[in-house]
């Protein structure tokens, strides 16, 4: 599906829920290797109609992510957004600097990642006692969204501007193509730009011939957006209008009213 520019009114950032009483933490999650891993975790007031772990763009944990995560939790959402990086960090490694960061991508490990994110699911089972859990992720965590969602753990993922293939840059063996495993995906909603260097169109037509057959996978393309048009209102590309219309089609598509 391809929406058009401008269908609604603008909006800096995903707009807030009924709920306002949520409570924010930065807590840590244990990984399978024993890895400490830093990360956020939001909670509405009452029961949580329904767990989210969040996979952050490459910058990792940062106040935009402690927002993000409040702000979803306004919904009814309990999250959970752990640290991609916490290996790296652990290890003495800068990471205040992005360019570090996109280097270090080529080291991470599919089997590693995606078993953080599952982790962080059972984590929010146990914690706040919900039922299902879904994964989102933006750029890069767009990315490991994919990859996530044929996990048969998550009941639903959203992809925003998640790479189809693994760019060059970022190819190791570690690293497997998320178009390998689209077929075995659990309900995903996808969210592309138009003008995305990192997602070609013609791998976003890829995914949606996988998909042809599933009515419970959905595509969106932003006419004349660039890569990381939604989730950071402080980004040069940033468009309040597909931003909003993202967002609303997120928060619908994972049941929020």
């Amino acid at each position: 599906m391809t929406v058009s520019a401008g269908t609604l009114p603008g909006m800096a950032a995903l707009v807030e829920g009924p709920i306002t009483d949520v409570e924010v933490e930065r807590v840590t999650l244990t990984g399978e290797d024993g890895a400490v891993i830093p990360a956020i975790h939001a909670r509405p007031e009452g029961m949580p109609r329904a767990g989210l772990v969040v996979h952050p763009d490459i910058g990792g944990l940062r106040p935009l992510f402690d927002d993000i995560c409040r702000r979803l939790a306004t919904h009814g959402f309990a999250v959970f957004c752990p640290e991609p990086f916490a290996r790296h960090q652990a290890g003495g490694v800068d990471l205040s600097d992005a360019g570090t960061r996109a280097a270090l991508v080529k080291d991470l490990d599919d089997a590693v990642q995606l078993g953080d994110l599952t982790r962080a699911a059972d984590r929010l089972v146990v914690d706040d006692d919900v039922s299902e859990v879904s994964v989102l992720g933006f750029c890069m965590g767009g990315m490991y969204a994919l990859k996530a969602a044929a996990t048969d753990r998550f009941d639903r993922a959203v992809s925003f501007y998640g790479m189809v293939r693994v760019p060059k840059a970022w190819s190791a063996p570690g690293q497997r193509d998320a178009l390998d495993t689209a077929a075995e995906v659990c309900p995903t909603l996808a969210l592309f730009a138009e003008q995305d260097s990192f997602v070609p169109i013609g791998d976003v037509d890829e995914l949606r011939s996988v998909w042809a057959d599933r009515d419970d996978c959905e595509i969106v393309v932003y006419p004349g957006a660039d890569h990381g048009f939604a989730h950071d209102p402080d980004r040069p590309g940033h468009r309040s209008d597909d931003a909003a219309d993202a967002w609303r089609r997120t928060l619908g598509f994972l049941g929020a009213p």
